[in-house]
């Protein structure tokens, strides 16, 4: 039961951070129980923990919908994410081990380079963006800065799908994050914070301005997306109970009664 569980739950936040679920899909346990071929007791622990997660929310009694994005639930996600992530800049510079910082500023440099590979889901960059993240957190060597981060993260990652149709801005994140990591490997702490609180600025403009040119619509009323069938999970030969999610409480920088959008508006930024 546990392994279906986590299953279940893996699949299903993979489908809502790469829109599979789009923002308002409607999570029915029975139609997702039948879809993913397990029992309901396993589907309805995947869906509590993305409750825990915030990316399942509620809908006033009628069930469960895939929490929305939008303007106000960007800007309050930005807002800690500021206050979490010039604080981690700032400690990386301090404590940080600058050889791991200076192979960040070399790829960091090849950055157009990976841009104009044809892999559509930019994967090589966002491979580069998770080392990042990753080098700073283990600089900061505080685990409850992590923790939080983490959690922040989660709700990014949706963000991430929006951009990659603007290959320009991600060119202008790459800039802005090794001006962060030029200032960590100088072991200059105002500086890193003042850069990072620079990129988020300009992120969360460029993220808003994208949600303007493009606002949300009502969503349709879904389960399950029509173009992903994961492989369906099996409740027999049981592990230990998965570990709880290390998200930090991001449930507040998600709720909003704004309508969602059933499919992603191009061009908005999330590094």
């Amino acid at each position: 039961m546990a392994r279906a569980s986590e299953l279940a739950y893996e699949a299903l936040r993979s489908e809502i951070l790469s829109w599979q679920l789009a923002p308002g899909a409607v999570l029915a346990e029975v139609e997702l129980s039948g879809r993913l071929g397990i029992s309901r007791t396993p589907v309805r622990e995947a869906l509590a923990r993305l409750v825990a997660d915030g990316l399942v929310e509620p809908q006033g009694g009628r069930g469960l919908i895939v929490t929305a994005v939008s303007a106000a639930n960007v800007t309050e996600l930005f807002e800690l994410r500021r206050a979490l992530e010039t604080e981690a800049a700032a400690l990386a510079a301090r404590r940080r081990s600058a050889p791991a910082f200076v192979a960040l500023q070399n790829e960091l440099r090849e950055v157009p380079a990976l841009l104009t590979d044809p892999d559509p889901g930019r994967h090589a960059y966002y491979d580069l963006a998770t080392r990042f993240d990753a080098a700073i957190d283990e600089a900061v060597r505080n685990p409850f800065l992590v923790q939080a981060l983490t959690g922040v993260r989660t709700h990014l990652a949706r963000l991430r799908r929006l951009s990659r149709d603007n290959p320009a801005r991600l060119l202008e994140a790459a800039r802005e994050h090794l001006l962060i990591v030029d200032a960590i490997v100088d072991g200059d702490p105002q500086l890193a914070a003042d850069a990072t609180r620079v990129h988020l600025a300009r992120s969360l403009r460029a993220t808003l301005g994208s949600l303007d040119a493009d606002p949300p619509a009502t969503p349709a009323r879904a389960s399950a997306p029509t173009d992903a069938r994961p492989a369906a999970p099996t409740a027999a030969a049981p592990t230990a109970t998965a570990a709880a999610p290390t998200a930090a409480a991001p449930t507040n920088d998600q709720r909003t009664s704004t309508p969602a959008p059933t499919t992603p508006p191009k061009g908005a930024p999330a590094r």
